[in-house]
């Protein structure tokens, strides 16, 4: 980088990760003084959306995951993908479901997805989770025909 420039990329990354915009401030201060009125609807739409998620996930063959006690994601883990990012790859692509490759996270996340679960439409989940299913048996928007990476035997 030319050095005349280092003072400009100096205050871009200050104010990309340092200074809010004024807008977002104001937001954020009308959600503190509205957090008893807005927290537990919040709260309890996120559990039904884990609650919804994790038991429809539970029952595709070969998917292991477990419902976690707060929080908006859940991760899960499809025997036989042991490249998260791959495997994200290949859903998005061949299944239109974004997930987030573990992988992105650290490295002892790698084999997991990640799936946001924060759905204003709780039936959308259970969507999601017939794309995945028909992906891996291979049927109507899947294209794969077994559990197995590409390109094993």
């Amino acid at each position: 980088m030319p050095p005349d420039r280092t003072p400009h990329v100096g205050k871009l990354l200050e104010f990309n990760t340092s200074c809010a915009p004024v807008f977002v401030q104001r937001a954020a201060l009308v959600a503190l003084q509205q957090t008893e009125s807005i927290t537990p609807r919040i709260v309890a739409h996120l559990k039904t959306c884990r609650d919804t998620l994790v038991p429809l996930l539970q029952t595709v063959p070969g998917v292991q995951t477990s419902a976690a006690p707060g929080g908006m994601y859940a991760f899960l883990r499809v025997a036989g993908h042991d490249d998260s990012l791959q495997l994200a790859k290949r859903l998005v692509a061949e299944a239109g479901l974004g997930l987030a490759p573990g992988i992105a996270f650290a490295p002892e996340a790698e084999g997991w997805l990640r799936w946001c679960f924060a759905s204003k439409d709780v039936a959308r989940l259970g969507q999601g989770v017939d794309r995945l299913r028909r992906w891996l048996r291979g049927g109507p928007g899947g294209v794969k025909t077994s559990l197995r990476p590409r390109g094993a035997m």
